[in-house]
C-alpha cells in the first residue's frame, strides 16, 4: 500500500489569505504539503476582490515556487463576472485550478503528487 500524499488546506496549516501580507506564510508552510487546497473558509474578501491583487500576486507565488494548489469554490459566478471568467480560465491550469469540491480537489492534487 503507498502512501497517501499529503494535502493540506490553508486553515490546517493554521493560516488563512486576507492580504498580500499573508502570502509568504502560506508559500513558506505550502513547503510541508504535497498539495494546497484553498476553501472559501481560507480566502478574505481582498482574494475575491480581483483589484486589490492578492489573487494575482498568490496565484504567481505558488506557480513560481511550484506548489499544486486546488481552489474550492461551489459557485464561481458568486464573487461577481470577472472572477467566474478567471476561475474558468483556471479550471484546465496545470498547477493551480479552480473545482467546485473538495473530491475533485483532492484527486487532481493527488494525482500532481503522483507525477
Amino acid at each position: 500500500m503507498t502512501d497517501q500524499p499529503n494535502i493540506k488546506t490553508a486553515g490546517e496549516l493554521g493560516l488563512r489569505v486576507d492580504s498580500l501580507a499573508d502570502i509568504p506564510d502560506l508559500i513558506g508552510a505550502a513547503f510541508s504539503v504535497d498539495g494546497l487546497m484553498l476553501t472559501e473558509a481560507d480566502l478574505g474578501s481582498e482574494f475575491f476582490r480581483l483589484r486589490s491583487g492578492v489573487a494575482g500576486e498568490l496565484f504567481q507565488k505558488l506557480v513560481n515556487y511550484r506548489v499544486p494548489t486546488a481552489l474550492v469554490l461551489e459557485d464561481f459566478s458568486a464573487y461577481g463576472e470577472r472572477f467566474a471568467e478567471l476561475a474558468s480560465e483556471h479550471s484546465r491550469h496545470p498547477s493551480v485550478r479552480f473545482v467546485t469540491s473538495e473530491v475533485a480537489a483532492r484527486e487532481w492534487l493527488n494525482s500532481q503528487a503522483a507525477q
